[in-house]
């Protein structure tokens, strides 16, 4: 079950929600038909529910979002981007272990 802490993000929304935002922000890059996105998809909601207030937690739908992946380069899904005061300070590609999320969320907090 999703999260009430993650943020759907669109071309509409992903200036305000990321880049403006005044605490650090994790985006994850994926698709509905991803398997390795699936499988990292409940790690997202845990981080996003621990880190409630500290830490924004958002996901763009590359299928529907076509443009933001081009505009992040994005080659390969999960791609996650950590972003601080509006920019890009953190990537992770493919599935990584909660612990190692959790190391680089520190870094950006």
């Amino acid at each position: 079950m999703a999260s009430q802490n993650v943020i759907t993000l669109t071309a509409d929304n992903f200036d305000k929600e990321v880049l403006q935002s005044d605490v650090p922000v994790l985006v994850d890059f994926w698709a509905a038909w991803c398997g390795p996105c699936r499988m990292i998809a409940p790690i997202i909601d845990q981080l996003a529910d621990e880190y409630a207030g500290r830490l924004k937690v958002g996901k763009v739908n590359v299928d529907e979002e076509a443009q933001l992946a081009q505009r992040y380069g994005i080659m390969s899904i999960p791609t996650l981007y950590f972003f601080k005061n509006g920019e890009a300070v953190g990537q992770l590609v493919g599935v990584r272990p909660k612990a190692e999320l959790e190391r680089v969320i520190q870094t950006v907090l």
